[in-house]
């Protein structure tokens, strides 16, 4: 199967509600994988927390570990399935949210360094 990319949630979001998502990453980098993917376009990944207004964001700690693993989750991802890890996508406007620490998602393939 040949996916365009990834696209970004956070756990807040209306539309997740437990569902909606293929990979979940806790605030301390706990993954938790879905039994199977469900888009044929896009992996979709959620974050939680959220990343909505300053006073809810992740402690920074949290948000460290978490951004960790969702980096590496993507670069493993881009692998098996063969797709840029770079093509990332937001959910909508409003997901992953106005705080969403792009910045500190750090995914640089070439030499696997994030």
């Amino acid at each position: 199967m040949r996916y365009r990319g990834f696209i970004l949630h956070h756990s807040h979001c209306p539309s997740i509600n437990g569902k909606g998502f293929d990979f979940w990453v806790g605030e301390g980098g706990t993954v938790y994988a879905a039994p199977m993917l469900t888009d044929p376009d896009y992996i979709h990944i959620c974050l939680e927390g959220d990343f909505g207004s300053k006073d809810t964001i992740p402690s920074q700690k949290e948000r460290k570990d978490q951004l960790f693993e969702a980096g590496k989750l993507i670069l493993e991802l881009a692998t098996r399935f063969q797709i840029s890890p770079l093509l990332i996508e937001t959910h909508s406007n409003s997901c992953p949210g106005a705080f969403f620490p792009w910045n500190e998602l750090v995914i640089y393939p070439s030499d696997g360094y994030h």
